[in-house]
């Protein structure tokens, strides 16, 4: 699988992006960040990928994953995933249960849009969908957060990676948006938090105004 996924990444078009997106968003160790600003920085550099598509196969990819994650949890149950994060493959994957239990507490803190922000925060990202199986949250709902979060977040690093293939050599690539990724992550989901409350507040004065008149 290891060279199979390397092969992926040197040969980047819509599918390949589709598939490694689709890993990222189950429980395999593929940061999105080794695949969609490489596949825009291509996109950039040689013209042979539309970026926008590249968004939109990454996003599908994102939700595919998402949905394995979200149909074996709601399937098999808190007991054996707990298992399975606790197992010799699950650590194989990087998994343990610490890190579910993590993506657990922070869907039962923050509820169904939960699966919308924890896709704008590291660690939290490709395991936000398990606690929401477990919980049988409403597949329309789940997918639609999913969608969303997964669509900002690969339109961040898309935008990145097309900007980078201006000021960067390729082999730099890869260090420089992992390094300064969580960083940006955790502004865009501020920005998202702001943009939330403003329209909460918004839509509640004008229930108040609509009231008083």
């Amino acid at each position: 699988m290891s060279a199979f996924i390397q092969w992926c990444l040197a040969h980047l078009n819509y599918y390949t992006v589709l598939f490694l997106m689709t890993l990222e968003s189950t429980v395999f160790p593929i940061p999105s960040e080794i695949v969609v600003p490489p596949a825009a920085y291509h996109a950039a550099a040689t013209g042979e990928l539309n970026v926008f598509l590249l968004i939109l196969f990454a996003t599908i990819g994102a939700c595919l994953g998402a949905t394995i994650n979200y149909t074996v949890s709601l399937l098999v149950g808190k007991p054996i995933v707990y298992a399975f994060a606790d197992s010799k493959v699950g650590h194989l994957l990087l998994l343990n249960k610490e890190k579910v239990q993590k993506a657990e507490r922070y869907f039962n803190a923050h509820g169904a849009i939960s699966t919308f922000i924890g896709r704008l925060i590291p660690v939290i990202r490709h395991l936000i969908s398990i606690p929401a199986g477990l919980a049988k949250m409403p597949y329309g709902r789940f997918i639609a957060f999913t969608a969303l979060g997964a669509g900002i977040w690969n339109c961040f690093l898309a935008a990145l990676g097309y900007y980078l293939q201006r000021v960067l050599p390729e082999d730099q690539l890869v260090d420089t948006v992992t390094k300064y990724s969580h960083e940006v992550g955790y502004g865009l989901l501020a920005l998202v938090i702001l943009a939330i409350a403003y329209l909460i507040l918004k839509s509640r004065l004008k229930k108040k105004k609509a009231i008083e008149q």
